[in-house]
């Protein structure tokens, strides 16, 4: 396994715990987390606030690995995203592209569809 798999199933698992100061220890001091639906977030401040913000309703996560390729510093992690936010279950199929430098995430491109989230908050 490479070193660059085992950070992204590290930090997969990671969100599990909910501790968004360990998950922005995963990034560059300039990394980019972008939600493809919404803006991209830079920098350390930055991501650890996004990321406190975002796990604020979460009560449980789970994230299931279902592939994942690596290609020298680019890793590609299609993941099914099982989260208990305010109460509710969300399953979320989720696509991520992480760029790598120097075994930190540098960009972290995540594709998913927005609707589903929302859909399942709402019902």
């Amino acid at each position: 396994m490479s070193t660059n798999e085992q950070i992204i199933r590290d930090f997969i698992a990671a969100w599990s715990r909910l501790d968004a100061d360990e998950l922005v220890g995963y990034f560059t001091e300039d990394g980019i987390y972008h939600n493809i639906p919404i803006d991209p977030v830079q920098g350390t401040d930055a991501l650890r606030g996004f990321i406190k913000a975002f796990l604020a309703n979460w009560s449980k996560t789970d994230w299931e690995i279902v592939t994942l390729i690596v290609q020298g510093d680019t890793v590609v992690a299609e993941r099914m995203d099982r989260t208990v936010a305010d109460g509710k279950p969300v399953n979320l199929p989720c696509v991520g592209v992480f760029e790598m430098r120097d075994g930190k995430i540098a960009v972290w491109r995540d594709y998913f569809d927005m609707g589903t989230y929302a859909n399942a908050l709402a019902g």
